[in-house]
């Protein structure tokens, strides 16, 4: 039934109308895409990525459409020219054929059409593979077993198997399809007695099975090169079994299978199905008994009785190659025997302990919110991070710094004017000195504040301190910035409106000035209030994409990304730096490892913003470092490895993306660091390839395990910690990254591990200190049970009531041919009500070698261990005994108790009363701090007597409950 004239119109109006909406959006996704990286200098990159996308479509559409449309052509051109009955009656295929053939064009052309684009689009989406095939770099270095340059493995061998399998895809699909035509218009019948072909269809599917046998052949003689992948052996990369069983397997495959093909092509010239089904079983069962079963008995009978001896030879090569694909293969290890006598250190001659970083980057987040982020509507990303700055005397120190970002208006102001042209950008630079802390156990901020104040913004000369592009959530959202008037908020303040505005000035963002440009984003964003809203006009700007991590993935996708950007001041402005990875699984015999599993630990953000493209990974160099300018979204790339070839491959791909290093500022150098995504996978490669003897690695006796981070959730391993350390045979501290080793099986301290952090001579060396095996060092673990075991009194005080002890960082330096373990104490204390409780630091513990020390501050504490200034140290409650015959005081001493505990009681009354206050009287809390400081004091010289007349040790616990304050308020530090 023919439809009416009218609908019959409207529908081609219909499919038209929907062809042009769908065909404006996908215009605006790609001509936007245009606009952002035109704004930031890297058209570059966006032709150079399109382009070789839509090469690479046409060329697999018409591949594919060509071969297997024009395979379906041949095979219904074929058909037998007496009709689909020529080998007797009617069959199935007729019903078939019958209801296809009236409209045989219309499907074929659809069919093709929707092949072309699948097969188009998975062979674009292989762009990075030809682009490094195209451009490989040699490495000037080869494998071990076939003697060919590591390029060929790293570019060549992926492009090989990627068109090998859109061949095979072609042939398989083409050879399916034109027996479905030869079936359909009689060229063959599936009939008793069997099946009956005619001439044209046999020559022309054993032609395609010849050619599909054919390509199996050369890629039986490719994949010997991938043997240098197998994961078969003892270790990733060709084993013995691999090298003397499955290569001459591979060799003998490929020339089975050429004959085989042969086979199949003499089926075009002599009837019969003998000589394609004599190939075909030929082919299966070779493959059977020479690829799977030959090997797998060499495996059983010659390997596994002796594998440490067949695989000897193959480990070392495992060993060499992954030592060097990441880069740890100058690593240095020296023998160490931390057996320091803290009787003979001098620390005034030797101060390299004295100023390290107390402040805890994971915790003091909290601190930093409670005491700068001004309003709800700031805030600041957790963890912290850890940079250099010059104090007042030009001396660099370590110093915890943060940026104050925007997350969005307030619940009940949240529209599309505030969330998008009011609240664009967070403001000020947040930093205190890592080393010290104020009066009040507090960070000593010498950056704060809006406008921001403070010693290091007038040092460093911060002129620019909005920011724009950041971290936060509220980063993730686009916003319209330049408009006429000043309508954003810049910053709120006391008087008049409460706040100031401010309008964007910075080059950065796309002009919506035009329709145009609004009717497109409006398009991308499905937002009408773009085209609508007078306050966009002609001097409008659009900042999308604002999280630096995302932005330095669009302007260089053939990078990784290291997920903790850090903000430093470089020339007066804000802007973060981050590390970029050249990274790839194609190294041979490298060991393959999981990335993410390698750079998992305590401080790991879960919610990487930039996903990784590829997880398994045998290859990694920091090849580039990358800068974000916070206010105007600069993006900026430096080569930082200039010789790694797989960064060289890319800087031709992309010929001035990448600057050299020569144009960093040397501003910009000094605040450079090691990154920690690498030092995290080479902590985790040489907890094992550490040992080069293939024999040793083989019985893995002295592989080792990251430890547990003893202050942090059970079970995951201890972050690494940048801080200035002193190693042995240097003459000054270094800024550093660090980490420790304990054995597999074992809490004990096995390595001490670091590397320069500091762009210098020394900038990437990694030294290894290896504790003797026959003397027990203790581990991390360890050290923190005896801190708790020694000042389990005190630290029980400060963690009564509503009061939480955090543990920070338990920093482990190398001292005076010792070992030093520093950790700050926390105390977690709610203000005022409704005030979220956030950190103080109270406590400073040290340990080296057998003595412990615990005081207000880390001058105090080293003066416990080591002798130097107060004198020794005092006595503790878990360790003080009496003299030998000694007697209890009897009821005198219960009265001195008492009346100590009255004092303490008093001085917690009093602290309480400065916290309810509002706000809290801080002055008046830290001078009863003091008082209970001096009331346990004198409760440590104190003995508690028993009911009995048995001399007894000080018991470690506090006095009882009921005469015990619900909350320690400890002594206040100094700085």
């Amino acid at each position: 039934m023919r439809l009416p004239r009218r609908p019959r119109l409207l529908l081609p109006v219909a499919i038209a109308l929907v062809a042009i909406v769908v065909l404006f959006f996908l215009f605006a996704g790609i001509f936007t895409d245009y606009l952002w990286y035109n704004s930031v200098g890297y058209t570059a990159v966006f032709s150079g990525v399109i382009v070789t996308q839509i090469l690479l479509f046409v060329v697999g559409a018409v591949i594919m459409v060509g071969v297997v449309g024009g395979n379906m052509l041949m095979a219904y051109r074929m058909r037998p020219m007496f009709g689909p009955g020529m080998f007797g009656g009617a069959s199935g295929a007729d019903r078939y054929r019958m209801a296809l053939d009236p409209h045989r064009k219309l499907i074929f052309l659809i069919g093709v059409a929707v092949l072309g684009l699948f097969a188009g689009s998975s062979f674009s989406g292989q762009w990075k593979t030809w682009l490094e095939f195209i451009n490989g770099t040699p490495f000037g270095e080869t494998d071990a077993l076939f003697k060919m340059d590591i390029s060929f493995f790293m570019f060549t061998y992926p492009f090989l198997r990627m068109v090998l399998n859109f061949l095979f895809v072609a042939v398989v699909l083409s050879a399916i399809l034109s027996a479905i035509v030869h079936y359909l218009y009689g060229g063959f019948r599936i009939q008793s007695p069997g099946m009956h072909a005619s001439r044209a269809a046999r020559v022309h599917l054993s032609v395609l099975l010849g050619i599909f046998v054919l390509l199996k052949a050369v890629a039986y003689w490719v994949d010997r090169y991938g043997l240098v992948f197998s994961d078969r052996g003892f270790r990733n990369g060709a084993s013995y079994t691999d090298v003397n069983a499955v290569l001459p397997a591979k060799t003998i495959l490929a020339i089975i299978a050429l004959i085989c093909a042969a086979l199949f092509f003499a089926g075009v010239v002599r009837s019969g199905g003998m000589l394609p089904g004599v190939g075909f079983g030929l082919l299966v069962l070779s493959a059977i008994l020479i690829g799977g079963v030959y090997p797998a008995l060499v495996e059983q009978f010659q390997v596994k009785p002796n594998q440490q001896g067949k695989e000897q030879e193959y480990i070392k090569y495992n060993i060499d190659a992954t030592r060097k694909a990441y880069g740890v293969d100058k690593s240095e290890v020296i023998d160490y025997t931390a057996q320091g006598d803290p009787s003979k250190v001098n620390v005034t001659a030797d101060s390299s302990i004295s100023g390290v970083r107390l402040l805890d980057p994971s915790l003091v987040a909290k601190t930093y919110q409670q005491k700068q982020r001004i309003r709800g509507y700031y805030d600041f990303h957790d963890p912290l991070d850890v940079d250099r700055y010059p104090d007042p005397d030009g001396m660099m120190r370590d110093t915890v710094v943060t940026v104050r970002e925007l997350t969005g208006p307030p619940a009940e102001q949240n529209n599309w004017i505030n969330r998008h042209l009011v609240y664009t950008h967070g403001y000020g630079f947040v930093a205190a000195p890592g080393n010290e802390v104020d009066s009040e156990g507090l960070p000593n901020f010498d950056a704060k504040d809006m406008p921001v104040t403070g010693a290091l913004a007038d040092r460093t000369g911060l002129k620019e301190s909005r920011i724009y592009f950041g971290e936060a959530p509220g980063s993730t959202d686009y916003v319209i910035v330049g408009g006429s008037g000043k309508q954003e908020l810049d910053y709120p303040e006391s008087g008049g409106t409460g706040q100031k505005n401010t309008t964007y000035d910075g080059k950065g963002g796309v002009p919506v000035g035009s329709f145009l440009n609004r009717m497109l984003y409006a398009a991308k964003y499905g937002e009408i209030n773009l085209l609508l809203s007078s306050d966009v006009n002609a001097n409008s700007k659009i900042l999308y994409d604002r999280n630096p991590q995302e932005r330095i993935a669009k302007v260089a996708p053939f990078l990784s990304m290291d997920d903790n950007p850090y903000p430093a001041i470089v020339n007066g402005r804000v802007v973060w730096i981050a590390d970029a990875y050249t990274t790839s699984n194609a190294y041979p015999y490298s060991q393959s490892k999981s990335l993410e599993a390698m750079t998992r630990d305590t401080v790991t953000d879960p919610r990487l913003v930039v996903p990784q493209p590829r997880d398994q990974i045998n290859y990694m160099r920091n090849s580039v470092k990358a800068v974000v300018d916070a206010y105007d979204g600069t993006v900026s790339l430096y080569a930082w490895d200039d010789k790694d070839p797989i960064l060289q491959t890319w800087r031709k791909a992309f010929p001035g993306v990448i600057k050299p290093q020569t144009e960093m500022s040397p501003e910009l150098r000094q605040h450079l660091r090691y990154p920690e995504a690498l030092f995290k996978v080479q902590r985790d490669v040489l907890s094992q390839y550490h040992i080069q003897d293939p024999n040793a690695f083989y019985s893995g006796q002295d592989f080792w395990n990251v430890p547990n981070d003893p202050s942090g959730e059970a079970g995951i391993k201890q972050p690494p910690y940048y801080l200035s350390v002193k190693m042995p045979k240097t003459s000054n501290p270094s800024f550093s990254l660090t980490t420790t080793f304990v054995p597999r099986q074992g809490p004990n301290l096995a390595a001490f591990m670091a590397v320069d952090a500091n762009p210098g001579p020394d900038y990437g060396k990694l030294r290894i200190l290896r504790m003797p095996s026959n003397t027990t060092i203790p581990g991390p673990g360890q050290v923190q049970n005896n801190f708790q075991n020694k000042f389990s009194g005190e630290l029980n005080l400060l963690g009564l009531g509503q009061a939480k002890v955090r543990y920070g960082n338990l920093l482990t330096l190398p001292f005076a041919d010792g070992l030093v373990y520093v950790e700050p104490v926390y105390v977690e204390i709610a203000a005022a009500s409704g005030q979220e409780p956030y950190p103080i630091l109270r406590r400073v513990l040290v340990a080296y070698g057998s003595k412990v020390g615990s005081a207000d501050t880390l001058k105090g504490a080293l003066e416990q261990v080591f002798g130097t200034g107060a004198g020794a140290q005092p006595a503790n409650p878990d360790t003080a005994q009496q003299p030998e015959g000694a007697q209890p005081e009897g009821n005198e001493s219960i009265t001195e108790v008492a009346k100590v505990i009255d004092e303490a009681q008093a001085a917690y009354n009093k602290a309480q009363a400065a916290l309810a206050s509002n706000p809290p009287n801080w002055t008046e809390y830290g001078a009863a701090q003091k008082e209970l400081k001096a009331a346990l004091d004198k409760l440590k010289g104190t003995a508690v007597p028993t009911p009995t007349s048995t001399a007894t040790p000080a018991p470690s616990t506090t006095p009882a409950p009921s005469a015990t304050p619900s909350v320690a308020p400890t002594p206040l530090p100094s700085s």
